[in-house]
Protein backbone atom coordinates (compact mmCIF):
# COMPACT_ATOMS: atom_id res chain seq x y z
CA UNK A 1 0.00 0.00 0.00
CA UNK A 2 2.93 2.05 0.30
CA UNK A 3 3.64 2.26 -2.63
CA UNK A 4 0.69 3.75 -3.72
CA UNK A 5 0.33 6.51 -1.10
CA UNK A 6 3.99 7.55 -3.04
CA UNK A 7 2.82 6.69 -6.53
CA UNK A 8 -0.62 7.13 -7.03
CA UNK A 9 -0.30 6.61 -10.98
CA UNK A 10 0.60 3.08 -9.79
CA UNK A 11 -2.70 2.91 -8.79
CA UNK A 12 -4.56 4.58 -11.78
CA UNK A 13 -2.85 1.83 -14.03
CA UNK A 14 -3.81 -0.94 -11.73
CA UNK A 15 -7.26 0.19 -11.85
CA UNK A 16 -7.48 0.28 -15.57
CA UNK A 17 -5.50 -2.94 -16.00
CA UNK A 18 -8.15 -4.73 -13.80
CA UNK A 19 -10.96 -3.09 -15.85
CA UNK A 20 -9.84 -4.51 -19.41
CA UNK A 21 -11.49 -7.73 -19.83
CA UNK A 22 -13.44 -6.98 -23.10
CA UNK A 23 -12.45 -7.24 -26.70
CA UNK A 24 -9.79 -5.01 -28.46
CA UNK A 25 -11.93 -2.29 -30.05
CA UNK A 26 -9.71 -4.37 -33.84
CA UNK A 27 -11.61 -7.65 -32.43
CA UNK A 28 -15.12 -6.45 -31.60
CA UNK A 29 -17.66 -8.51 -33.57
CA UNK A 30 -20.49 -7.04 -34.44
CA UNK A 31 -23.72 -8.68 -33.63
CA UNK A 32 -21.61 -11.55 -31.62
CA UNK A 33 -22.58 -12.80 -28.40
CA UNK A 34 -20.12 -13.88 -26.30
CA UNK A 35 -22.40 -15.61 -23.94
CA UNK A 36 -24.03 -17.38 -26.99
CA UNK A 37 -20.57 -18.43 -28.26
CA UNK A 38 -19.64 -20.06 -24.87
CA UNK A 39 -22.98 -22.26 -24.98
CA UNK A 40 -21.90 -22.76 -28.74
CA UNK A 41 -18.34 -24.20 -28.08
CA UNK A 42 -20.09 -26.19 -25.10
CA UNK A 43 -22.70 -27.53 -27.10
CA UNK A 44 -19.97 -28.68 -29.93
CA UNK A 45 -17.57 -30.39 -27.75
CA UNK A 46 -15.22 -27.99 -28.71
CA UNK A 47 -13.35 -29.31 -25.30
CA UNK A 48 -12.48 -32.46 -26.65
CA UNK A 49 -10.07 -30.94 -28.71
CA UNK A 50 -9.07 -28.18 -26.82
CA UNK A 51 -8.49 -26.52 -23.29
CA UNK A 52 -10.36 -23.91 -22.85
CA UNK A 53 -10.38 -22.06 -19.39
CA UNK A 54 -13.50 -21.85 -17.51
CA UNK A 55 -15.25 -24.93 -19.59
CA UNK A 56 -15.86 -27.87 -17.49
CA UNK A 57 -14.28 -30.98 -18.83
CA UNK A 58 -12.31 -29.00 -21.97
CA UNK A 59 -8.76 -30.46 -21.59
CA UNK A 60 -8.16 -31.52 -24.85
CA UNK A 61 -4.81 -31.29 -26.52
CA UNK A 62 -5.35 -32.34 -30.40
CA UNK A 63 -5.77 -28.30 -30.78
CA UNK A 64 -4.29 -25.48 -29.15
CA UNK A 65 -5.34 -23.92 -25.78
CA UNK A 66 -7.50 -21.16 -26.52
CA UNK A 67 -6.98 -19.28 -23.15
CA UNK A 68 -5.11 -15.97 -24.41
CA UNK A 69 -6.38 -16.27 -27.93
CA UNK A 70 -7.28 -12.50 -27.95
CA UNK A 71 -3.35 -11.77 -27.69
CA UNK A 72 -2.69 -14.00 -30.34
CA UNK A 73 -1.27 -12.31 -33.78
CA UNK A 74 -2.65 -15.42 -36.02
CA UNK A 75 -5.07 -18.31 -36.34
CA UNK A 76 -3.87 -21.32 -36.70
CA UNK A 77 0.14 -19.85 -36.94
CA UNK A 78 -1.06 -18.47 -40.59
CA UNK A 79 -3.94 -16.09 -40.29
CA UNK A 80 -4.01 -12.56 -39.11
CA UNK A 81 -6.00 -12.70 -36.04
CA UNK A 82 -8.73 -10.63 -36.62
CA UNK A 83 -12.76 -11.31 -36.71
CA UNK A 84 -13.29 -11.54 -40.88
CA UNK A 85 -10.43 -14.27 -40.65
CA UNK A 86 -11.56 -16.11 -37.49
CA UNK A 87 -15.25 -16.51 -38.91
CA UNK A 88 -14.05 -17.60 -42.05
CA UNK A 89 -11.57 -20.37 -40.26
CA UNK A 90 -14.57 -21.59 -37.84
CA UNK A 91 -16.79 -21.84 -40.67
CA UNK A 92 -14.18 -24.36 -42.37
CA UNK A 93 -10.85 -24.93 -41.48
CA UNK A 94 -10.50 -27.53 -43.99
CA UNK A 95 -11.38 -25.24 -46.59
CA UNK A 96 -9.07 -22.17 -45.11
CA UNK A 97 -5.97 -24.79 -44.38
CA UNK A 98 -6.02 -28.21 -46.38
CA UNK A 99 -4.40 -31.15 -44.09
CA UNK A 100 -5.73 -29.17 -40.26
CA UNK A 101 -6.64 -31.50 -38.03
CA UNK A 102 -9.84 -29.33 -37.24
CA UNK A 103 -12.97 -30.03 -38.96
CA UNK A 104 -15.49 -28.46 -40.78
CA UNK A 105 -17.81 -26.93 -37.85
CA UNK A 106 -21.27 -26.56 -39.85
CA UNK A 107 -21.44 -23.68 -37.65
CA UNK A 108 -24.34 -20.74 -38.62
CA UNK A 109 -22.74 -17.69 -39.89
CA UNK A 110 -24.50 -16.64 -36.44
CA UNK A 111 -22.95 -18.84 -34.48
CA UNK A 112 -19.49 -18.47 -36.15
CA UNK A 113 -20.13 -14.66 -34.91
CA UNK A 114 -21.43 -15.37 -31.35
CA UNK A 115 -18.11 -18.07 -31.06
CA UNK A 116 -15.63 -15.02 -32.51
CA UNK A 117 -16.81 -12.95 -29.97
CA UNK A 118 -16.19 -15.72 -26.85
CA UNK A 119 -12.86 -15.97 -28.55
CA UNK A 120 -12.23 -12.69 -28.32
CA UNK A 121 -13.14 -12.18 -24.74
CA UNK A 122 -10.55 -14.91 -23.31
CA UNK A 123 -7.65 -12.66 -22.90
Amino acid sequence: MALFRRHPAALAVLALAACDTGPADHQRVAGGDADAGRATVIAEGCGACHTMPGIRGARGTVGPPLEGFAQRGYIAGQFPNEPAELMRWLADPPAVLPGTAMPATGLSAQQQRDVAAFLYAQR
